[in-house]
């Protein structure tokens, strides 16, 4: 049985949240579940929540990895739900559990996740025009060591194209 491959997701929750950011992250979640791979979130809100359900309703697999130790807080379109009950260090989890990571605004809990990958040398696409951290490093380095280019797409199906280009180079 090979592995399936998995994409995580990160971006704002609901602080900043909007509806434009919900169209994307549903796109994005519906283009991850129509290519086969597994979509991983923090599964919690806002674009967490949005990517879920576009995932479910294109009939995909879904695992949220939760901070708190109860599961009932992840959202209702995770199929899988891991209450890590470590808090934020649960970034380090979702950012080890994803074959390759595309990033949808966000701020501060999303750079953490992005930094946990790039330490990680995990490949990330970040969707241009959502604001926040996705803006600020979409074809750029996080830092002078340039371990891994967070590559810029226009849209949901553009980042998951070049997200699994990258995965199938590693």
């Amino acid at each position: 049985m090979v592995k399936r491959l998995q994409i995580l997701v990160i971006g704002n929750n609901e602080n900043g949240f909007t509806p434009e950011l919900e169209k994307i992250a549903y796109e994005t979640g519906r283009e991850i579940a129509k290519s086969g791979a597994v979509l991983i979130t923090g599964g919690l809100g806002g674009v967490m929540k949005a990517a879920c359900h576009g995932a479910k309703d294109a009939e995909g697999m879904v695992i949220g990895i939760i901070p708190q130790n109860d599961p009932s807080f992840a959202n209702e379109y995770c199929d899988i739900v891991i209450p890590s009950g470590i808090g934020l260090a649960r970034d380090f989890l979702t950012a080890l559990s994803g074959d390759g990571v595309i990033i949808i605004g966000g701020g501060a809990g999303t750079l953490s996740e992005a930094c946990a990958a790039y330490m990680h040398k995990r490949p990330m696409v970040a969707i241009r025009n959502t604001g926040g951290i996705a803006d600020r490093y979409a074809g750029q380095y996080l830092d002078h060591r340039q371990q891994v280019k967070v590559e810029g797409a226009s849209s949901p199906s553009e980042a998951v194209k070049i997200i699994l280009e990258k995965i199938s180079l590693r």
